[in-house]
């Protein structure tokens, strides 16, 4: 097969006919050989770039394909990178020079082909095909060398669009180590592209790409265009598709139009794809129909030519050995994706994770305690006593601070994360998962948006556009927030640090921390899994999803994206702090200032005169003490927070809970970790004659009314519970309206969440207590 000519483009110029590349192939049966035969367009649709102007760039590829490890090599930027199809979900740009020009490189979500059955592959189906802006100027494609026709099937579908197309042969220090040869060369002349082999990792053959781009940039401001590649399908199936293309609304040139014909007759039907006319549907639709009374499958005829093609031309130019390339792939499969062993394993990382939040990270958080109380000493001792000095101190760097303490478990649980997900096997726990989530309505491909609850709710949120049934993503999306996030972390923490000994071993071995740890973590995914459960025979009734996963070869994370993606969520988090949990803080510590009663102020004056007037030396430290921080509480309980926490008092002390906490809860609505630093200004916990008293120690010496203890183990348990369930976060809730498009969703999300937590909460109190246990 010959590549497609090259010419200058006029506009004068009538059409020529061009010999040009590929398509052909079925997913679904590979049998009879098709001709390669390629045409051109009339008029590419690719605008000449204009002097000076950014030229727009697209990295486009399947899932998993190495994609981000490219753009982050190529712009040096810091994009996630996943060994897990599906990890873009969204654009995501870098200005970068190439010569002496700027070009802006957008990395789409990863796609298996231009066909739409998600809104991710829908948002790259636009990007490439024009429909969100203007055509790219030139288009990356990233090619897997170790799954080479998989691959190619998006390449040739972006080529017979005609955009400028360079192809990055990714992944071939793999591919030469399964003993895979290509004739790179070779496979660009059948294409019509430059095909440029890389690991991205190593920066091998980067030079060698960006000089490729700039060469088809080129080309492009020139005027000199590659002809697109022209597939020829069964006559049938060329009239569909001329009566679909003149029905296309979008797209620059006969070339873009007729691939967004083809993408038409593949996507629309049961689909929830966007502004599409009416006229265009029903006439897909009718097509649709006409195929099928005739016994015809369009799916068939479409993809079935396309992977002929790229049959013969993968045939013709790469040699691949026979026999197992992934003999260590198999043996450690055989492992960690057995039904039961694969369980086992899963479990056992899982226990090994939360030891190392709750008790490897001690010396770091005792490290980041000690910093926020020296920067509170510094400010008492440089700053005359006053209202301004206690906002700063006891405001906003312990409120700040109470959150930023916990900053070395949630990297950790970042970083974790990023490590399973890097080296493949999260793919191989969604495997062996599949079964479970499958028996409660879950789509397989929610596993990764599960797991990254674990995270933050909200990106979670955003990933359920991997799943293409709208039905699956709202069972998804309404379940997921039940998963323990970061935000509930702190919270977790800190409870279990007031409850349980810190020295209390579980069979000698294991931490009660730890375990207690784990076992909220457990609850939340039965939770989640219970939910989905029973929304999915309930709101959501659906046939059972199906699920089809690729398995990606175990990798080495590299250490330098591993902390490059751990620093960026832990960003987050602290500009989370320094924003919400920040502005949060200071409106508490004002709610819980003010009003000042100076009749309690008084009396306390008053019995502070007589203790010092009546004591001796020894006692009367110890007594003004006392007095302050009664007068202080006394205070706090006359604030408009505390008249708002009591005013909740009788809901929640059923549940174990007293004003105070009922403070936290209300605040933990704008960020659940807020919780922590309402219990910080709550309990003073920053006054200057306390400034070195930890919060956990002010909570477990915390007391009732009655004098009996604040938070006793079954107490502290409702309350980790109560976090557990509860939807207590109105990012989370604004992210579900913005993905499902209705109020409705949101307004479920947080109706059975709140129920669900009192209740669970509820019960574990009142049972507990009934039975005696944890209360002292």
């Amino acid at each position: 097969m010959t590549a497609p000519a090259r010419r200058r483009a006029d506009p004068q110029e009538s059409p020529e006919a061009g010999s040009g590349p590929i398509e052909a192939g079925s997913e679904q049966a590979r049998a009879e050989r098709g001709s390669i035969e390629a045409g051109e367009r009339e008029g590419a649709g690719v605008r000449p770039i204009e002097g000076g102007a950014v030229a727009a760039v697209l990295l486009a590829g399947n899932p998993n394909a190495g994609k981000t490890t490219l753009f982050n090599a190529l712009s040096g930027a810091r994009a996630r990178v996943g060994n897990y199809p599906g990890v873009t979900v969204d654009r995501r740009a870098a200005r970068m020079r190439l010569g002496d020009r700027e070009i802006e490189l957008v990395d789409v979500p990863g796609t298996y082909s231009l066909s739409a059955r998600s809104p991710e592959e829908q948002l790259a189906a636009d990007s490439v095909l024009g429909r969100l802006d203007a055509t790219p100027d030139a288009i990356i494609v990233t090619v897997d060398a170790t799954a080479l026709t998989r691959n190619l099937y998006l390449a040739l579908q972006i080529l017979e669009s005609g955009v400028p197309t360079v192809i990055a042969l990714t992944m071939m220090d793999e591919a030469r180590a399964q003993g895979i040869e290509i004739d790179a060369e070779g496979l660009g002349a059948r294409l019509g592209a430059r095909v440029i082999p890389v690991v991205a990792a190593q920066g091998e053959g980067l030079e060698t790409l960006r000089e490729g781009l700039l060469k088809v940039l080129e080309e492009a401001e020139a005027g000199i265009r590659h002809e697109p590649v022209r597939v020829e399908f069964e006559p049938q199936t060329e009239a569909d598709l001329r009566e679909v293309q003149q029905l296309i609304p979008w797209g620059e040139g006969e070339a873009i139009r007729r691939a967004w014909a083809i993408w038409a007759l593949l996507s629309l039907g049961d689909d929830g794809i966007e502004d599409i006319p009416a006229e265009l549907r029903e006439k897909v639709d009718a097509i649709r129909a006409r195929a099928e009374q005739a016994g015809r499958s369009l799916d068939l005829e479409l993809i079935s030519t396309r992977y002929r093609l790229l049959d013969e031309a993968v045939a013709a130019e790469v040699t691949i050995p026979e026999g197992d390339r992934r003999p260590r792939t198999r043996r450690l499969d055989s492992i960690l994706t057995h039904p039961i062993s694969g369980f086992i394993v899963f479990a056992i990382v899982m226990m090994a994770l939360f030891e190392a939040l709750f008790t490897w990270s001690g010396p770091l958080v005792d490290l980041v305690d000690a910093g926020i109380g020296l920067t509170q000493g510094w400010i008492r001792e440089s700053m005359e006593a006053g209202r301004l000095r206690e906002l700063l101190a006891d405001g906003v760097v312990q409120g700040v601070g109470n959150v930023l303490v916990f900053v070395p478990q949630i990297a950790l649980l970042f970083l974790f994360i990023g490590f399973l997900e890097d080296s493949g096997y999260l793919a191989r726990v969604a495997f062996v998962i599949d079964r479970l989530m499958a028996g409660v309505g879950l789509h397989g491909k929610a596993f990764v948006p599960l797991l990254s609850g674990f995270a933050c709710a909200v990106p979670a949120v955003m990933a359920t556009r991997t799943i293409e049934n709208r039905r699956d993503r709202l069972v998804t999306m309404l379940a997921l927030p039940l998963m323990s996030c970061s935000a509930r972390l702190p919270v977790y923490v800190l409870v279990i640090a007031v409850v349980f000994g810190a020295q209390t071993r579980v069979w000698g071995l294991v931490s009660a921390g730890a375990v207690a740890l784990f076992a909220m973590y457990f609850l939340s995914v039965i939770g989640a899994l219970g939910a989905a459960a029973l929304m999915r025979r309930t709101v959501l009734k659906g046939k059972k999803p199906t699920f089809v996963l690729e398995l990606p070869p175990y990798r080495l994370p590299l250490a330098r994206n591993l902390i490059a993606s751990t620093w960026t969520r832990v960003r987050t988090f602290i500009v989370d702090a320094g924003t919400i949990i920040l502005a949060l803080s200071v409106i508490l510590w004002a709610l819980l200032t003010f009003p000042h009663d100076p009749q309690i102020a008084a009396e306390h004056g008053r019995l502070r005169a007589e203790a010092s007037a009546e004591l001796s030396s020894e006692l009367r430290e110890a007594r003004l003490g006392a007095l302050d921080r009664a007068e202080a509480a006394a205070q706090r309980k006359a604030s408009y927070a505390g008249q708002i926490g009591q005013a909740m008092e009788p809901l929640l002390e059923p549940l174990g809970f007293d004003w105070r906490i009922g403070v936290g809860i209300l605040a933990a609505f704008g960020a659940r970790e807020a919780f922590v630093s309402t219990m910080g200004i709550v309990f003073g916990v920053g006054e200057s004659d306390e400034a070195s008293v930890p919060l956990r120690e002010a909570l477990a010496n915390a007391e009732r009314a009655d004098g009996s203890k604040l938070l006793p183990p079954i107490a502290g348990i409702s309350l980790m519970i109560f976090f557990v369930f509860a939807c207590q976060c109105m990012s989370t809730i604004a992210i579900v309206k913005r993905e499902s498009g209705s109020w409705k969703w949101p307004l479920l999300l947080f109706v059975y969440m709140s129920t669900l937590a009192y209740l669970a909460s509820l019960l574990v109190y009142q049972v507990g207590r009934a039975m005696g246990w944890g209360l002292g």
